[in-house]
C-alpha cells in the first residue's frame, strides 16, 4: 500500500473537508473519559482506602464493562445511528460517575465501588470510533465512488488527537484531584462528557447512515467474524497493557519517592511521545504497508517498554517513557488503518470499538495486577506489567500476521458480514 506526494493529501486539506469541525470540536471534548477516567478513579479510590491494588481493581471493573460493552454500542450504533446511542449513554454515564464518586467518599465497602464501577465503565461514550467511522463515510469507498486518499491521513489525524486527550487528560485529572479534590478529576471527567457528548450527538449531518436505512436487505454478522480483527484486538490488548500499567506504576513511584506531583508530569511526558509519533506518521508519505509499520513499530514498544522496571530515577523515566510512547502511535494508527481495508462500512463502527474495547480491557488488566504488584514489592515491579503484555501480544502478531491481509483484488475482503464492492489492493 505505497503512496506519493499526489495521493496522500496533508491535513490542511483534511481539515477542510465540508463539516468535519462540526463533529471534530465536540468531538474532542466528549473522549476525554477514555483518557481521563482510569486515573481519576485510581486517584481517588487509593486516596479514600490507602491502597494501590483496590484502586486498580475498581477502575478494572471499570475497564472490564467498557470493553465488553463497548462492541455493542457500536453494533448499535451502525443499527440505529450514532445519536440514538448517544443521548442515553451520556446522561447514564454521568449519573454514573456521580454515584461512583459518592460512595468512595462515604468510604462504602469495595463490593459497592464495584456496583458503582460496571456502569461508568459501560456507558463510557464511544466517540472517537464515532469520529472515525464519520471519516470514513465522508472519504471511504462507496458504490460509484473510490476511497479518498485522505483516508490515511484521517487515521494519523484521529491518531493524534487520541494521545492529545492522552496528554491533557491524565495531567488534568492529577492536577485536579491533587490540587482541588480527590473527587474533582472524575466530576470534571463527567461533566466533560455530557457536554461534548449532546453536542457531538447535535451533529445529525455528518453521522454515517444507519444499517437499518442503507442495508437492511443485507446479511450481518459481527466484526469480529472478521480473522483480522481478532488479531488487532489480541495485538491492542497489549498497548491496553502499556497505557494501564503505566498510569498505575507511574502514580506509584511518584508517591514512592516523596514527589506525588511528578507523576502527572511523567505521564504526560509518555503521551506526548505518543502524540509527537502520531502527528509524524500523518505527515510521512509511506512505502510499505500498514501491516508492516504495525509490526515494526510493535516490536519497537516491545523493545522499549522491556526496561521501565530497571529505571529508578525521573529523568531517565521520562526519557524511556517518551521512548515508549514514540512507539504507540505507528502501531495505533496502523492497526486502525488496516480496519478499513478489511471491515466493511456497515460494521466500521463496531470495528473500532473492538479495538477500543481491547485497549480498555488491556487497561483494566494492567491496572489490576501493576496495583496489586506495587503494593506488595513497590513500585518497578508494576513496570513488568507492560513487558508482558506486549511481549505476548507481540508473539500473536507475528503468527497471525497473514490474517491481516486484505483479500486480493476483485474479492470481498471481509466474509459474512455484508456485501462490500469490491477494491484493488495494492
Amino acid at each position: 500500500m505505497a503512496s506519493t506526494v499526489s495521493d496522500r493529501p496533508g491535513y490542511g486539506q483534511l481539515l477542510r473537508t465540508p463539516g468535519a469541525w462540526t463533529f471534530l470540536l465536540p468531538g474532542f471534548a466528549a473522549r476525554q473519559p477514555f483518557a481521563m477516567l482510569t486515573i481519576g478513579i485510581v486517584l481517588l479510590v487509593q486516596h479514600t482506602t490507602g491502597s494501590y491494588g483496590s484502586a486498580g481493581a475498581v477502575a478494572a471493573v471499570s475497564g472490564v464493562s467498557m470493553a465488553l460493552f463497548a462492541p455493542q454500542s457500536g453494533k448499535l450504533a451502525d443499527h440505529f445511528g450514532q445519536r440514538a446511542v448517544l443521548l442515553p449513554g451520556v446522561l447514564v454515564h454521568a449519573v454514573s460517575v456521580g454515584a461512583l464518586t459518592a460512595l468512595a467518599l462515604a468510604d462504602a465497602p469495595l463490593w459497592a465501588l464495584f456496583l458503582a464501577a460496571v456502569p461508568t465503565g459501560a456507558s463510557i461514550p464511544q466517540i472517537g470510533p464515532m469520529v472515525r467511522a464519520r471519516w470514513a463515510a465522508k472519504l471511504g469507498a462507496a458504490p460509484g465512488r473510490p476511497a479518498s486518499p485522505l483516508m490515511a491521513t484521517a487515521a494519523a489525524f484521529e491518531s493524534v488527537t487520541d494521545e492529545f486527550t492522552f496528554v491533557l487528560g491524565p495531567v488534568l485529572a492529577t492536577a485536579l484531584c491533587t490540587g482541588v479534590h480527590p473527587a474533582a478529576g472524575l466530576l470534571t471527567e463527567a461533566a466533560l462528557t455530557l457536554v461534548g457528548g449532546l453536542l457531538f450527538a447535535a451533529q445529525r449531518s455528518t453521522q454515517p447512515a444507519p444499517r437499518s436505512a442503507a442495508t437492511a436487505a443485507e446479511p450481518h454478522a459481527s466484526a469480529l467474524s472478521v480473522p483480522g480483527v481478532r488479531v488487532l484486538a489480541i495485538t491492542f490488548l497489549g498497548i491496553g497493557a502499556v497505557f494501564g500499567g503505566m498510569q498505575v506504576s507511574l502514580t506509584a513511584f511518584a508517591e514512592e519517592i516523596g514527589r506525588p506531583g511528578v507523576n502527572g508530569m511523567l505521564y504526560g511526558i509518555f503521551a506526548a511521545g505518543n502524540m509527537l509519533a502520531g502527528i509524524a506518521c500523518g505527515a510521512i508519505v509511506w512505502k510499505i504497508s500498514p501491516r508492516r509499520r504495525l509490526i515494526i513499530g510493535y516490536l519497537a514498544l516491545t523493545l522499549t517498554a522491556s526496561g521501565l522496571w530497571a529505571v529508578h530515577s525521573v529523568p531517565l523515566l521520562a526519557g524511556l517513557g517518551l521512548l515508549v510512547g514514540l512507539s504507540i502511535a505507528p502501531a495505533l494508527i496502523s492497526g486502525y488503518t488496516l480496519v478499513d481495508a478489511l471491515v466493511p462500512a456497515s460494521a466500521r463502527t463496531e470495528a473500532f470499538t473492538w479495538l477500543t474495547g481491547a485497549v480498555a480491557l488491556g487497561q483494566a488488566a494492567a491496572v489490576t495486577v501493576a496495583g496489586q504488584l506495587a503494593d506488595a514489592r513497590g513500585a518497578s515491579t508494576g513496570f513488568l506489567v507492560p513487558l508482558v503484555g506486549t511481549v505476548l501480544a507481540l508473539v500473536t502478531l507475528l503468527a497471525l500476521r497473514s490474517r491481516l491481509a486484505p483479500k486480493a483484488a476483485g474479492r470481498t475482503v471481509a466474509r459474512g458480514i455484508g456485501h462490500r464492492e469490491p477494491v484493488t489492493v495494492d
